[in-house]
């Protein structure tokens, strides 16, 4: 009896040249829609789904394969003498290959233009089941929903006499099942934010596989780098490698931290990180004055570390990044000429990343032993909150502008976290540390004299007074905080005693 194959793909790469190949092979060829007009385009004979239902295609193709004469063909278990029995007194045949992919909901949802209704009438029914059916029945049925995959089967077709290995179709039937999981809970993440659901009792989001990684965070710890399909337009998972190694998933995570801290800045900025953390922020007139401040910052912790620009990276700027070991520069573009001068460097990474379009407010998930916490990235600016200045003197504009920056930098230190700015650049910052007063001290130490007339900035509010006096004896003039701690008020007369300024925002910017 010859074997029957079941065609019916959007995803048209390769398909011809894969069912041609089977035909040679004696399968016949059972297909639909455009699909069976491509295929008779090409030469193949195929016959029509509606000959083998003996009932045409209802209401626009929503209902075509949905019958018995498909799913029986496909569900009969070969080795079920009972089945088979059923299936000749109702004489349907045996399918013993289906190659089928989906309506194609993304691209559809990602279209601007789209409506709800386009959504929902490409959301696919008959596709979906005839995958599960031959999955279920991989025993006896290979399903192939991937067009990579159609090399491999053809050669065991022909290394293996026209047969399938168990192993090889349980492989499919695994990433069949992948495939309509993935298209579900797309489906399923599109309509839940169409009805406002914030916490749905169900989390079911997908990813993609973007790339395998070398390692993990040690190289005894294998990774891979997945990214959302319709994720952030502005994340390092949708950026374009231009030159040097491949990335790596510490690369991968600094870059991300990167990206966070010059989204938060319009002028001309530079990012400087190492290990997720900030070590250098600048802001300039251009992007050369912006780095130089970022490198000045910290030029020990910059070295080897990954940096972020947020415009064009010129010449002038990249014969200075030339000076330093750098594993990552990222900007939305570079100039002819500093890609000359940058790739020379034969294992520096160099990135773009669209930083004009609107960045969505995105899930942020947390994988903890067991389960997972989902929050809101935090997005909060400085003009989104009311601020209160509680001490006697209040901070002047030039006082105000430094402030503002420290305090979108600390949101992007690891807490406890402490950031000290001057003149449009961080000059010392304390992370991750147990307690606050250390992580001011940290700081302090770092900035030296530089912290003469600097303003700290807090993620957090102060327990008591010791790290304000800490900041009043480094010449500190002005503080951001949060405040709401039950002994405010001894920062307050602390910060009064010394003729400091402080600013509460009444929002805490934790990141663990």
């Amino acid at each position: 009896m010859k074997k029957r194959a079941l065609v019916s793909v959007s995803d048209k790469r390769g398909i011809v040249s894969f069912v041609q190949k089977l035909e040679e092979m004696d399968v016949e060829v059972i297909s639909t829609g455009g699909t069976k007009r491509e295929l008779e385009k090409a030469g193949v004979n195929v016959i029509g789904i509606e000959e083998v239902t003996g009932f045409p295609e209802m209401m626009d193709g929503r209902v075509k394969t949905l019958h018995p004469n498909i799913h029986g063909g496909l569900l009969g278990v070969r080795k079920n003498t009972e089945h088979m029995e059923a299936l000749k007194d109702q004489g349907i045949g045996l399918i013993d290959f289906v190659i089928v992919n989906l309506y194609p909901f993304q691209s559809t949802i990602e279209n601007p233009a789209s409506t709800f209704d386009d959504a929902i009438e490409n959301i696919d029914i008959g596709g979906p089941s005839m995958i599960r059916s031959a999955a279920k029945n991989h025993n006896d049925v290979a399903i192939i929903v991937d067009a990579e995959d159609y090399d491999v089967v053809l050669q065991e077709l022909k290394d293996s006499n026209g047969e399938l290995s168990v192993e090889r179709k349980r492989k499919l039937a695994a990433k069949a099942f992948r495939h309509t999981a993935a298209y579900d809970a797309l489906i399923g993440e599109y309509l839940t934010k169409q009805v406002g659901e914030e916490a749905p009792e169900k989390l079911t989001i997908t990813y993609n596989r973007k790339q395998m990684l070398r390692y993990g965070e040690n190289p005894h710890q294998q990774a891979a780098f997945y990214e959302r399909p319709l994720g952030n337009p502005t994340s390092i998972a949708r950026s374009t490698q231009l030159h040097g190694k491949e990335l790596s998933y510490n690369n991968i995570n600094d870059a991300d931290a990167a990206l966070a801290v010059i989204r938060d800045f319009e002028g001309p900025t530079v990012a400087a990180i190492k290990h997720m953390n900030p070590c250098g922020v600048g802001i300039g007139a251009t992007i050369f004055d912006a780095f130089t401040k970022a490198y000045e910052a910290d030029t020990t912790s910059i070295f080897g570390g990954v940096i972020a620009c947020n415009q064009e990276v010129d010449k002038e700027t990249a014969l200075k990044m030339k000076e330093i070991f750098l594993e990552i520069v990222i900007a939305p573009s570079f100039s002819e000429e500093a890609l000359a001068v940058l790739t020379e460097k034969k294992n520096i990474r160099l990135l773009t990343v669209d930083l004009e379009s609107n960045q969505p407010v995105e899930q942020r998930i947390t994988t903890v032993s067991g389960g997972a916490l989902v929050q809101e990235t935090d997005t909060l600016s400085y003009e989104d909150v009311e601020v209160t200045i509680p001490t006697t003197r209040k901070p002047s504009d030039s006082e105000l502008e430094q402030i503002k920056m420290a305090w979108k930098v600390v949101k992007h230190v690891k807490s406890n976290a402490i950031v000290l700015a001057k003149a449009d650049q961080t000059i010392g910052v304390g992370a991750g540390q147990m307690n606050r007063v250390g992580a001011a001290k940290i700081a302090i130490e770092q900035a030296g004299d530089r912290a003469k007339d600097a303003v700290m900035a807090s993620d957090a509010f102060f327990p008591m007074s010791d790290t304000v006096e800490a900041a009043a004896k480094a010449g500190i003039k002005a503080i951001i905080q949060p405040g709401g701690s039950k002994r405010d008020q001894e920062s307050i007369d602390m910060a009064n005693e010394y003729g400091i300024t402080m600013v509460f925002t009444g929002v805490r910017h934790f990141k663990h």
